[in-house]
C-alpha cells in the first residue's frame, strides 16, 4: 500500500506530459489536460471585471408651456428598447416567415425547373438584348442605361447567373467598341467647366463624362473578376462556384484582350496593358501561344533602300533669311508648323524603326523558346514552343539551324512527344531547310521517314485538326524542294496518301486529293501508278517504313476508283480528276477556284464542325400525291398493254375459228 502523500505525488507527475505517459494517438496539446482541469473559480478569477452602469437617459424636447410665471420647458425620457427581446421576436418572425415559405414553395421536377431555367435565362437575354440596342441607337440620350446593363453583372439568381454574366461581359465590350470615339477624352479644367457653352457641346460634354466613368467601372468589374480568380476568393454572397469562376475570368480576359486591340486610343489602354501583361506568367498552356500572332513573318530581314523614304527637311534660319522674304518667311514657317502637325497625329514610323523593333521582339520570343527546347523539354509548354518555331523558322539565324535540328531529331526518337507535336517538329526543321538553310548541306530522309510512317496515325473522327499541319508539312517537303526529292519517293508517298485518303473525313480526303494533284503535277512520270503493269523489279512492300525502298512503282492507285463512289461530291470530283491524270485544261479539268486553292483551304473549306455538310444537300423529297400518281400511271400503262394484247388475239383468233366454223358447217 502506498501513502497518501506518495499517491499525491505520482497523480501530480502522471498530469505532465512525456513520451511514456502522453497518448500518442491523441491530436491535444502536451498542457491540454492542465488547463482542463483547472477550478470553475481561477477561470471567472481570471475574466476582466466590467462595472455594470446604467444606461444614460436620454431626454426628448418637447414643446414648452407659457404660463403666467413665463416658459416652462418640457421634456420625456425616450423609452429604451430591449435588444435581446427584440432579437428573439425579429429570429422568430424569420424563422416563421421561412417555415411560410417553405410550405408555399412547390416541389419542381427536372424538367420543370429546366423549362423555369429557360424561360429565366430567356428574360434575361430580352432584357439585355432591349437595353444594348436602345444605346446603340440613340448613345447620347441612352447612355445612363449602360450602368443599369452593367448592374447586371451582379446577377444573384444561382441558375442563370454564370451564362447572363458572361453576356453582359460581351454585350459591353461591343457596345464600348462601337460607341467609343476615335479619339481620347481628356477630363474638363475647372475653367471650361465655369466657361458658358452650347447646348449641343454641353450635351456632348455630359455623354463623354458618362461614357468614360462607366467605361472605367466596366474594366474595374473585370479586373475584379481576374484578381477573385488568381486568388481563389470567392465572397460569402457569390452565387457562382470557383469551378465555374474560372470562365467568367476567361471571359473577362478576352474582352480586355479586345478592347485593346479595338481601341488602343480611347481611355485607360495603358491600364489594360498593365492588367494584361502579368497574365503571360499564368500556367495555362495558351501563354506562349500568344507569340504566335506576331506579324513578324511579313517583315523582310535585309533592308531595302527604295523602300526607306527620305526624312522631311525643313529650311533654317539661315536659308529663310537669304532666300525668302519677310512675308516668305512668315508663311513658310507657318506651312512647317502644319507639317510638323500633320506628321505628329499621322504618328507613322520609319520602316527602319518597326525592322529594328521587330528583330528585338523576336529575338527575346527566341531566347524563350530556345531556354524551354534545351532545360524543360518534358514542360506542358512544349507544344506552344514547337508550333511557334514552325512558324517562325525562316527566321532564325543560320548558325542555330544545325544544332537546332539535332534537338528536334532528339525528340521525335525520345517518343515522348504527341502526334501533333512530332508533326510540328517535321514542319519545323522544313521551314528551315526551305529558307536559309537551303544553301545547308544537309538531308532530312529522317524527317520523311518519320511522317511517312506515321501517316496512317491520323485521327480519323472529328478531331482531324492534325490533317491540316500534315497537309503544310507535304507542301513544304515536295512542292518546294521538288529538286531534292527523288521520284521514288514521291511515288510512295502519293500512294500512301490515296490509301489513307479512305479512311478520314471528307474534308481530309479532299486536302489529301489535293496535295496528291500537286505531287501528279509537279513530279514526271508520275502517272505510273494509273497503269497496271509493273515498271521494275520486285513487290510493292506497304508495310515497309522506308519509302525509297518500298517498291511503290509496281502498284497501282486503285483507291481513286473507291473514291469515284464516295458520298461527298468534291471527293468525287478530285478523284474523277486524278483517274484522268490530273490534266489542267480540257474535259477532265477542275474548275478555276478549285484548281488555285491550297490543299489546306480546301480543307477548312470542307470541314463538318458545324455538323454542316458543303456542298448544302439538296432536299428532294416526293409528295405523296406524285406517288400515287406515278403508280397510276404505272398502272395504266399495264393495263393498256393487257387489253392491246387481248385485242389482238382476239381479231387475229376469232376470224380463224369463225371460218373454221363455216368450212365444217359447209361439208355438213
Amino acid at each position: 500500500m502506498m501513502d497518501e502523500d506518495d499517491l499525491k505525488l505520482m497523480e501530480d507527475l502522471a498530469q505532465k506530459a512525456s513520451f511514456l505517459t502522453r497518448d500518442l494517438s491523441s491530436d491535444e496539446p502536451v498542457h491540454v489536460k492542465k488547463r482542463k482541469h483547472e477550478s470553475v473559480i481561477d477561470k471567472y478569477e481570471k475574466v476582466p471585471r466590467r462595472m455594470q452602469t446604467e444606461p444614460e437617459k436620454e431626454l426628448i424636447h418637447l414643446l414648452p408651456i407659457k404660463d403666467k410665471g413665463g416658459i416652462i420647458p418640457q421634456t420625456m425620457e425616450k423609452p429604451v428598447l430591449n435588444v435581446a427581446q427584440n432579437e428573439e421576436e425579429d429570429t422568430e418572425e424569420m424563422e416563421e416567415a421561412e417555415d411560410f415559405n417553405e410550405e408555399l414553395l412547390p416541389v419542381l421536377t427536372p424538367e420543370e425547373m429546366a423549362a423555369q431555367r429557360r424561360q429565366k435565362l430567356q428574360e434575361r437575354k430580352m432584357h439585355i438584348a432591349a437595353l444594348a440596342s436602345a444605346i446603340l441607337s440613340e448613345p447620347d440620350n441612352n447612355i445612363k442605361k449602360l450602368k443599369e446593363l452593367r448592374a447586371m453583372l451582379m446577377e444573384q439568381d444561382p441558375n442563370v447567373a454564370v451564362i447572363v454574366r458572361k453576356l453582359v461581359m460581351v454585350s459591353l465590350m461591343e457596345i464600348f467598341k462601337d460607341i467609343a470615339p476615335s479619339y481620347k477624352i481628356r477630363p474638363l479644367t475647372e475653367a471650361e467647366k465655369a466657361t458658358k457653352v452650347k447646348k449641343e457641346t454641353q450635351k456632348l460634354r455630359e455623354f463623354e463624362e458618362g461614357l468614360v466613368s462607366q467605361y472605367k467601372f466596366y474594366l474595374e468589374n473585370l479586373e475584379q473578376t481576374i484578381k477573385d480568380w488568381k486568388q481563389r476568393k470567392l465572397k460569402k454572397s457569390n452565387v457562382i462556384s470557383l469551378k465555374a469562376y474560372k470562365g467568367l475570368a476567361e471571359i473577362a480576359v478576352k474582352c480586355l484582350c479586345e478592347l485593346l486591340v479595338a481601341l488602343p486610343h480611347f481611355n485607360f489602354h495603358n491600364n489594360i496593358i498593365v492588367l494584361i501583361v502579368p497574365l503571360m506568367n499564368d500556367a495555362s498552356k495558351m501563354v506562349l501561344k500568344v507569340f504566335l500572332h506576331l506579324r513578324i513573318k511579313e517583315v523582310e530581314l535585309q533592308k531595302d533602300s527604295e523602300d526607306i523614304a527620305p526624312k522631311k527637311k525643313f529650311m533654317t534660319y539661315k536659308e529663310k533669311r537669304k532666300n525668302l522674304s519677310r512675308m516668305q518667311r512668315k508663311w513658310k514657317k507657318a506651312e512647317e508648323k502644319l507639317e510638323r502637325e500633320l506628321l505628329e497625329a499621322e504618328a507613322s514610323e520609319s520602316k527602319e524603326k518597326k525592322l529594328k523593333l521587330h528583330t528585338e521582339t523576336l529575338n527575346i520570343v527566341f531566347v524563350t523558346y530556345f531556354r524551354i527546347l534545351k532545360k524543360a523539354q518534358k514542360s506542358p509548354l512544349l507544344p506552344a514552343v514547337l508550333e511557334g518555331l514552325a512558324k517562325f523558322a525562316h527566321l532564325i539565324n543560320v548558325e542555330f539551324f544545325d544544332d537546332l535540328l539535332i534537338v528536334l531529331h532528339s525528340l521525335i526518337a525520345s517518343g515522348g512527344l504527341s502526334y501533333r507535336e512530332s508533326l510540328h517538329c517535321v514542319l519545323s526543321a522544313f521551314h528551315i531547310l526551305s529558307g536559309q538553310g537551303d544553301v545547308l548541306n544537309i538531308d532530312p530522309m529522317k524527317f520523311y521517314t518519320h511522317l511517312y510512317k506515321t501517316l496512317f496515325s491520323l485521327h480519323a473522327g472529328g478531331t482531324n485538326d492534325d490533317t491540316g499541319i500534315v497537309l503544310q508539312c507535304m507542301d513544304v517537303m515536295f512542292a518546294k524542294r521538288r529538286k531534292q526529292v527523288s521520284q521514288q519517293r514521291a511515288l510512295a508517298f502519293l500512294k500512301r496518301l490515296s490509301t489513307l485518303a479512305l479512311h478520314v473525313l471528307p474534308n481530309s480526303s479532299v486536302g489529301i486529293l489535293a496535295t496528291n494533284r500537286v505531287l501528279m503535277q509537279t513530279f514526271p512520270k508520275m502517272d505510273l501508278l494509273l497503269d497496271n503493269e509493273s515498271q521494275g523489279s520486285g513487290v510493292y512492300l506497304p508495310e515497309l517504313e522506308e519509302p525509297e525502298h518500298c517498291n511503290a512503282q509496281n502498284t497501282a492507285l486503285w483507291e481513286l476508283h473507291l473514291l469515284q463512289r464516295h458520298y461527298h461530291p468534291m471527293v468525287q470530283k478530285f478523284a474523277a480528276h486524278l483517274i484522268v491524270g490530273a490534266p489542267t485544261e480540257g474535259s477532265g479539268a477542275l474548275s478555276l477556284d478549285l484548281s488555285q486553292r491550297p490543299a489546306t483551304e480546301l480543307f477548312e473549306a470542307y470541314s463538318m464542325r458545324g455538323m454542316t455538310f458543303n456542298p448544302p444537300v439538296a432536299s428532294v423529297t416526293p409528295r405523296r400525291k406524285d406517288t400515287f400518281s406515278q403508280m397510276g400511271s404505272f398502272v395504266d400503262e399495264e393495263l393498256n398493254k393487257q387489253l392491246q394484247q387481248h385485242i389482238s388475239e382476239t381479231t387475229v383468233h376469232k376470224p380463224l375459228d369463225f371460218a373454221k366454223h363455216l368450212k365444217e358447217s359447209s361439208l355438213l
